[in-house]
C-alpha cells in the first residue's frame, strides 16, 4: 500500500467523524499521538512505538483529508530524492 492508498483508507473510515470534529480538534489529536510516541521512545518500548507511529500516520492522513492535501504528493514534492535544505543525497547538513 502506498501513502495515497492509506490516506484514502483513512478517508473512507473516518472522514465523517473528522469533518464533524474539525481541523483544530483533529490537529490536537495528532499532537497528542506525537506526545504518546515520544513517551514510547523514552521508555524504549518498541511495541508501543510501532503502535504510536501508526497512530501518528493515521491522524496526519486524517488532517490532510480535512485540509484537502494529498499527503503523498506533498511529501514527494518536498523530499524527492534529495535533502530539501542542502540539495544532496545523502544529506550534508550540519544538524
Amino acid at each position: 500500500m502506498n501513502i495515497k492508498e492509506f490516506q484514502e483508507k483513512m478517508r473512507e473510515i473516518y472522514f465523517e467523524k473528522d469533518y464533524k470534529r474539525g481541523i483544530n480538534e483533529t490537529f490536537k489529536l495528532l499532537v497528542k499521538e506525537v506526545n504518546e510516541l515520544s513517551e514510547g521512545i523514552l521508555k524504549k518500548d518498541i511495541e508501543n512505538i510501532k503502535s504510536e507511529v501508526a497512530d501518528v500516520l493515521a491522524w496526519l492522513a486524517s488532517l490532510c483529508n480535512l485540509l484537502n492535501i494529498d499527503l503523498e504528493e506533498a511529501a514527494l514534492f518536498k523530499y524527492n530524492d534529495k535533502c530539501p535544505k542542502c540539495g544532496f543525497k545523502p544529506c550534508l547538513c550540519e544538524e
